[in-house]
């Protein structure tokens, strides 16, 4: 078999990290994987961009291939449930981390990580979803199993215009909730209306004012990708019996809140973990998205760029500077 590129990030003896695109052999590859797979197309998360970066611990060994996720079709296979010519999905499991990931046109990984791609989405579709429209449908599914009636119910999404939050309000509009969409872009406010936000909010408008342990009540619901100082506020504003899921920290890891509304508004706060869930809630998940979010809707929150562009990309995503989702095209 021929030589591949993949993008590769290395960390000289200063500490600096370089990424550069490299040719590599089938044979480079972790051996340890039983299934081999030929990448048709990954796409840039968050954690992308720290890994590129060499930040926050997430690669423990380099050289490193990064990319959480991709999809693409096995090649050659030592597991029984997959077999040459099978359309895969692989998201989370840390895979882009500590197990080299999606950013080459080639992967080898666990059959147990692999999810069969579902009828009716391509190998590009699963990309423009990945991780980011996964984690916003496991949280639509929290949402719904906590009790959120979808007849018109307020809800709230903030980081609205990064890949999450895209795809949730996406998705919150279209099952018939009332979005409202929290970002610190203005120049968005037009794209979130187009994928079907009803009311846009400043991030000053709800971090500004004094802080106090409970506030006016107003969202039955609320998905957040930014956590810290965002999320504390947000809990203060939730109606009686209404949850939070929590899938982000963009605004910082530390939480500093009061447990009053919690007390006195028995509201939740759900933690999702697309990272590790289980097969068959991964199934439904992507089933679900398959069935309930438009392609239209999709295409318009998602650009392609190729392997070449991911590291001045991964800067951006860190910066704050991606709207929407990113798909990289591995082979351009």
């Amino acid at each position: 078999m021929s030589k591949f590129n993949a993008l590769m990030v290395t960390r000289a003896e200063d500490k600096s990290i370089n990424r550069k695109i490299e040719k590599l052999n089938i044979d480079d590859l972790p051996a340890d994987g039983d299934v081999l797979i030929s990448v048709k197309y990954s796409t840039l998360n968050y954690k992308d961009g720290m890994c590129l970066q060499g930040i926050g611990g997430l690669v423990r060994e380099y050289p490193h291939i990064p990319g959480i996720d991709f999809a693409g079709e096995v090649v050659e296979s030592a597991d029984q449930r997959y077999a040459p010519g099978d359309k895969v999905v692989l998201t989370g499991w840390r895979v882009g981390e500590i197990w080299w990931g999606g950013f080459a046109q080639f992967a080898r990984v666990k059959a147990d990580w692999l999810v069969p791609l579902v009828d009716g989405m391509s190998c590009f579709d699963a990309m423009a979803i990945g991780t980011a429209g996964l984690t916003a449908m496991l949280s639509v599914m929290s949402l719904e199993k906590f009790g959120i009636r979808k007849d018109g119910a307020e809800v709230l999404v903030t980081g609205a215009s990064g890949g999450v939050g895209s795809i949730a309000v996406v998705l919150l509009s279209e099952m018939g909730y009332s979005v409202s969409a929290i970002t610190g872009k203005p120049e968005q406010a037009e794209y979130l209306r187009s994928l079907g936000a009803t009311q846009i909010i400043a991030r000053g408008d709800i971090m500004d004012g004094e802080k106090k342990p409970i506030q006016s009540a107003k969202w039955a619901g609320c998905v957040d990708s930014v956590g810290g100082d965002m999320l504390a506020r947000v809990l203060t504003q939730m109606k009686p019996l209404s949850a939070v899921t929590v899938v982000g920290n963009a605004g910082g890891n530390d939480l500093s809140l009061n447990i009053i509304p919690f007390m006195l508004r028995g509201i939740g706060m759900i933690g999702v973990d697309s990272a590790s869930c289980a097969f068959d809630t991964r199934i439904e998940a992507w089933k679900r998205l398959a069935r309930d979010l438009p392609k239209p809707a999709l295409e318009s929150a998602t650009s392609v760029i190729g392997l070449a562009d991911v590291a001045a990309a991964g800067e951006d995503i860190l910066a704050g500077q991606v709207r929407g989702r990113i798909v990289v095209d591995v082979n351009r």
